[in-house]
């Protein structure tokens, strides 16, 4: 490994959406964008190192949508917090990322309604752009910690740049954490 890394400029905090206990012996924070291919592609092999490492995982998902290359990135990324206030962030985020290609607002709308959100609640949630503000926090932590795309990867505050294929990760992970706990 390099003696330059880099690391994750902000902690990960209760303001956080977070899978797994916050005393999990590995913490795996991933800047992501629901419009990105790769994000994509990613996210069934994140479901399978979660599946992998259970409670000994927590994984955290920030949000940086590339919207100069992904049009629909940010309406995705505010529809997600806008379900997460009515506690279903990771509903919204698997369902997003399970129907990528077909990103729309009338997706977006229909989701909504598959997850029994308010929808007039969830309607003026993105009209009035309320989670903007959020959003552009995760970004401005993203370019903090150097993360110039998406998917980007940290574990335990320390950049990842290897493979997230979910062999790869899951040794990685398990050796960070076996680390830790020596």
């Amino acid at each position: 490994m390099k003696e330059h890394t880099m690391s994750l400029a902000i902690a990960v905090t209760t303001r956080d959406h977070a899978l797994g206990p916050a005393d999990a012996p590995v913490t795996l924070v991933e800047y992501g964008d629901f419009q990105c291919p790769y994000c994509g592609a990613a996210y069934g092999e994140l479901k399978q190192v979660r599946a992998s490492l259970g409670g000994a995982l927590r994984f955290v998902f920030r949000h940086m949508p590339l919207a100069a290359i992904h049009p629909m990135a940010e309406l995705a990324a505010e529809a997600a917090e806008a379900a997460a206030e009515q506690g279903k962030f990771w509903p919204m985020h698997d369902a997003l990322y399970e129907n990528q290609r077909q990103l729309s607002p009338a997706l977006v709308s229909a989701l909504a309604t598959r997850l029994g959100l308010d929808m007039a609640r969830f309607t003026a949630d993105l009209r009035s752009r309320r989670y903007a503000e959020k959003i552009q926090q995760d970004i401005a932590g993203a370019e903090r910690s150097g993360v110039q795309g998406t998917p980007a990867f940290f574990i335990d505050g320390r950049h990842y740049n290897g493979s997230y294929d979910a062999e790869t990760l899951t040794e990685e992970l398990r050796a960070v954490a076996g680390a830790r706990a020596a």
